[in-house]
C-alpha cells in the first residue's frame, strides 16, 4: 500500500486558551463548579500546556456551554459530514484521482453517532461511486487512525480495489461534558475539532514522493481500559482521563516500536521521521523521555498540538500531512496512534 495524498480540514473559528478561560468565567457553569475546579481549569489554560489554540465548530464559545444531548447530537450531525468531506476532497484533489476511481471509503469517529454512518455522507458529498465498499469504524478513540489504515491496507492487498479513501473526523465539541472531576476538566481544555484524510493506493504514484506502508502492528491491553475511555452519563459522552495515561502511552509506544523495528532489522536511529499522536503535552513528554529523545524528533506532533489541540483520531493524519508538506527527510518513518482500550498501533513507512 502507498499513501498517495493526504488532506485536512478544520472549522473556521480559532479559539485561544485565553478565549476559553474568558468564556468559562462568563458561563453559568462557572458558578456550578467548585472553586477547586476553577483553579484546575485556570492552571491548565494559563500555563504552557502545549496548546495555544483550537478550532471548534462553534460560532461563539458560549455555545460550548450548551451541554445537553440534543444540542450535542445536532452539532455532530451538522459538522461531522462537512469536515469529513472537506478533508476527503482535499486528499482527492492532491491525488489527482477522479472520485469514480475510489473503490472503498473508510470513516472513523468516536465523538458522535449517525445511522446510516458517515461513509454515506462522504459518498454523497464527494460524488463517489454508489457501488463502492463503505465502512464506518467507531469506538476506537484517539487510536482510531491506524486501524482505519490497516483496513485500507487489507482491502488493497486483497485486490478488491485500487484506491481507498481513509477519513478520520472528530467533533470533540459535540462530546463536551463538565463536572468537578479533574480529568473531565483537563479534557475540556485539550480537544479540538477537525478531520484528516488519506488516499491509499495499491501502486505508487508517479509524480510525487513514494510513501510505502511496510508493516503495522497493534497491542490491546483490556486491563488498562479504565484509564482512558468514554462513558455514558445522562445521555452524554463523558471522557474518563486518568493520571496513568502518559506512562501507559509511553510504554505501549515503545513496545510496539521495538517489535516492529526488530521484525525489520532496524534500530531507532534508522527512523528519519516520527509521526506520532500527541495526546497532550504531558503524554508527548513521557513518550519523548521513554524513547530517549532530546531534540526536535517530535516537532511535527508538538506543532500540530500547539495549533489544533488534541484532535483525537484525526490528529496523527495532521502530523503525517505536515511532515509531507515540509519535505521531511526520506527513509524509514514511524507512525503511531494510541488511546482508549488501552490500545496502541504502529506502522513502519518507507519514504522516498
Amino acid at each position: 500500500m502507498y499513501v498517495t495524498a493526504t488532506g485536512t480540514a478544520v472549522p473556521e473559528r480559532r479559539y485561544t486558551k485565553e478565549d476559553c478561560w474568558t468564556a468559562f468565567v462568563g458561563s453559568r457553569w462557572f458558578a456550578r463548579l467548585a472553586p477547586r475546579s476553577h483553579a484546575i481549569t485556570r492552571a491548565v489554560l494559563a500555563r504552557d500546556n502545549g496548546i495555544e489554540a483550537r478550532r471548534l465548530a462553534l460560532d461563539s464559545l458560549d455555545e460550548a456551554f450548551e451541554i445537553d444531548p440534543d444540542t450535542l447530537a445536532s452539532r455532530f450531525a451538522l459538522h461531522a459530514p462537512r469536515l469529513a468531506a472537506q478533508a476527503g476532497a482535499a486528499a482527492l484533489q492532491r491525488s489527482g484521482l477522479e472520485p469514480s476511481q475510489v473503490g472503498a471509503v473508510v470513516v472513523t469517529t468516536c465523538t458522535g453517532y449517525l445511522c446510516p454512518g458517515l461513509s454515506g455522507y462522504v459518498v454523497e458529498r464527494l460524488g463517489l461511486a454508489h457501488d463502492l465498499r463503505g465502512f464506518d469504524l467507531v469506538g476506537q478513540g484517539c487510536a482510531g487512525a491506524l486501524p482505519n489504515l490497516q483496513l485500507a491496507s487489507a482491502l488493497l492487498a486483497s485486490g478488491q480495489c485500487e484506491h481507498v479513501l481513509s477519513v478520520c473526523v472528530e467533533v470533540c465539541s459535540a462530546a463536551m461534558y463538565l463536572d468537578d472531576d479533574p480529568g473531565v476538566l483537563v479534557s475540556a481544555c485539550l480537544f479540538g475539532d477537525g478531520a484528516g484524510a488519506a488516499v491509499l493506493s495499491r501502486r505508487p504514484p508517479r509524480d510525487r514522493r513514494r510513501v510505502a506502508w511496510r508493516d503495522s502492528l497493534t497491542t490491546i491491553d483490556p486491563a488498562a481500559r479504565g484509564a482512558l475511555r468514554f462513558e455514558q452519563r445522562g445521555g452524554l459522552l463523558r471522557n474518563v482521563l486518568t493520571r496513568a495515561v502518559p506512562a501507559l502511552a509511553a510504554a505501549r509506544v515503545e513496545s510496539v516500536l521495538e517489535t516492529a523495528l526488530g521484525r525489520a532489522g532496524l534500530a531507532r536511529g534508522d527512523v528519519a521521521a516520527w509521526i506520532l499522536h500527541a495526546g497532550g503535552r504531558d503524554v508527548l513528554a513521557a513518550v519523548a523521555s521513554r524513547l530517549g529523545f532530546d531534540g526536535d524528533e517530535l516537532r511535527y506532533s508538538r506543532e500540530a498540538l500547539r495549533e489544533y489541540g488534541n484532535l483525537s483520531s484525526a490528529f496523527v493524519l495532521f502530523v503525517l500531512d505536515a511532515a509531507l508538506a515540509e519535505g521531511a527527510p526520506g527513509g524509514w518513518w514511524w507512525m503511531s496512534s494510541f488511546g482508549a482500550g488501552f490500545t496502541c498501533h504502529g506502522a513502519l513507512l518507507q519514504v522516498e
